[in-house]
């Protein structure tokens, strides 16, 4: 009895985490490895960080090496893919170009107020300044766009919710609770307008179904009918 009682307290062994690097098809590729007791069999993962490993705790290294051999073409195609998808990063100053509703902006500094002139917006300060104001111009943008086109596909799909809110979350366009909170992804603002009323459609019609089943899918294609080719298209871009 004394045994079983150990056993169930005892702590969860952590997974062990190396660093690593092999060469797959002719090209040298890091790697995160993770041991795992809870593991039965070796699982390989590509995102933004790379190249993940996951294997058993004693999984032996011979199986490792042919399970990453055998899989060397997927892994250097996938991670080419997300080198392409990957935006550069900024630099937050004049001449700089930054995204918005599917075109291109041009930073300009020198002024004491922030203002859109055609295809410019004009801002001041230092890059830390500047990328906060920036920041701040999107979600302003955001905030009454959203409202918008919330409403309009609300009155479409016979729905009323009860609150838009902003997100920042690194994974999801969007997200509906049952009670009616509609989040929406900042980084919306920077995409074309069409993806945007995709993600409002798709998340307003888990007002109606709460799930992705086929009831659910056609709820969103009685308003949104070439959906699959738009939710191709927002998968493609990384967020």
């Amino acid at each position: 009895m004394l045994k079983r009682l150990r056993k169930l307290i005892a702590p969860t062994a952590l997974p062990v985490v190396e660093q690593r690097a092999a060469v797959l098809a002719g090209t040298q590729v890091a790697y995160t490895l993770k041991r795992s007791a809870r593991r039965r069999s070796i699982g390989l993962r590509i995102d933004d960080r790379g190249l993940t490993v996951s294997m058993p705790q004693q999984a032996s290294e011979c199986w490792l090496n042919q399970v990453l051999q055998d899989r060397a073409n997927w892994v250097l195609e996938k991670l080419d893919g997300w080198q392409m998808r990957k935006p550069e990063e900024l630099r937050w100053a004049d001449g700089e170009i930054i995204p918005f509703l599917g075109e291109i902006l041009t930073l300009r500094v020198g002024q004491s107020t922030l203002a859109l002139r055609g295809d410019e917006l004009w801002v001041y300060g230092n890059e830390t300044r500047i990328e906060r104001l920036v920041t701040l111009w999107y979600r302003r943008q955001a905030a009454a766009l959203f409202a918008v086109r919330v409403a309009h596909y609300a009155a479409l799909l016979n729905v009323t919710p009860v609150a838009i809110k902003i997100s920042t979350a690194k994974t999801r366009w969007g997200s509906c609770t049952s009670n009616g909170v509609v989040r929406l992804n900042l980084q919306l603002i920077k995409l074309p307008q069409y993806l945007i009323d995709y993600v409002v459609v798709h998340e307003l019609a888990h007002l109606h179904q709460m799930n992705h089943s086929a009831a659910f899918w056609q709820v969103v294609s009685g308003v949104c009918p070439d959906y699959a080719k738009l939710r191709r298209e927002l998968k493609a871009v990384a967020l």
